[in-house]
């Protein structure tokens, strides 16, 4: 069982102190919360769902020690970032984290993301490869990949997109939320392999998670772009970000994928390397699942340190 905290939350609950610095950056017409350690090469981190930037906690130290001014952010939506209406296709997403790049004065930067922010991340580096030095990606084939295999697959990643597809329904943050957001926890259990989700560190983990997501609008927020991602296939923006997504990424890409991934089939996300012409490596994670920044920490390091350092 977890801590039961019952709120009311706010965006406290998200600075938390460490060795490292909470900032407030502007961009893309947005302010967005980052936590940085560290100086040298920027390497960026982005979150999934039902993520903040805690995600990055204890590996953004690591990062820092090796020589790197390691970032995290609270993506549009989540945290202690903004949390606008509107701006959760992934046009806008892409363009918050090229201006994040600009904003915090660097010309480029190595992006890691992981599940939804794995998603940004590609397209980041499809849309603006020049700010873009090299990408590493953790549970999230590329987008392409993803939309194919949901109508080709359908007892695989269909299937395995089935909670996604539950966010289409109108109001469904409530359900996340509801029940000191139990959803939230269950979603991270589901998807987590049963080491690390019966593991000793899973359920305080769950409950930052939780206390997170009840920030007023983070819940709405974080399943726009969800609800974006499917309603867009029948519409013309979501056929030009397709025909746009096409163009091959030129950014050297690592992938890594958690053999056990319930919500990112890794036969979903093996055929990703078809769209990057630049070096391309994929490593596929014997007994991890969605989160493997969480379930193998010390290895996902090592790989992003080899991959920043290359």
């Amino acid at each position: 069982m977890t801590e039961q905290r019952g709120g009311p939350f706010d965006e406290s609950c998200v600075l938390t102190e460490g060795p490292w610095t909470h900032r407030f950056v502007g961009a893309n017409g947005s302010r967005f919360h980052v936590v940085e350690a560290g100086t040298g090469p920027m390497v960026l981190f982005l979150h999934g769902f039902p993520e903040y930037w805690w995600a990055w906690h204890d590996i953004l130290p690591a990062v820092a020690d090796a020589g790197f001014r390691a970032v995290a952010v609270d993506l549009r939506g989540y945290g202690a970032s903004d949390k606008p209406p509107r701006g959760y296709d992934g046009y806008t997403l892409a363009a918050d984290i090229a201006g994040l790049i600009r904003g915090m004065g660097e010309r480029s930067a190595t992006v890691v993301g992981t599940g939804a922010g794995g998603m940004i991340g590609w397209t980041v580096a499809s849309f603006h490869p020049s700010l873009v030095r090299r990408l590493v990606v953790l549970g999230a084939p590329h987008p392409l990949r993803l939309r194919a295999a949901i109508f080709a697959d359908p007892r695989g990643q269909f299937a395995a997109s089935t909670p996604a597809l539950r966010f289409q329904i109108p109001r469904y943050e409530h359900v996340l939320t509801r029940d000191d957001a139990a959803a939230v926890g269950e979603v991270l259990h589901r998807w987590s392999g049963p080491r690390w989700a019966d593991g000793p560190d899973f359920p305080a983990y769950a409950r930052h998670c939780r206390d997170a997501m009840q920030i007023p609008q983070a819940a709405f927020c974080a399943l726009e772009g969800y609800r974006w991602a499917f309603r867009s296939v029948l519409r013309l923006h979501g056929y030009r970000f397709v025909r746009l997504m096409q163009k091959p990424l030129v950014t050297p890409t690592l992938q890594l994928h958690g053999a056990l991934d319930a919500a990112s089939l890794p036969r979903t996300a093996q055929g990703s390397g078809r769209y990057v012409t630049a070096p391309y490596e994929w490593r596929l994670l014997d007994e991890v699942g969605h989160f493997p920044h969480l379930e193998a920490a010390d290895l996902v390091l090592g790989e992003i340190l080899r991959w920043a350092k290359s």
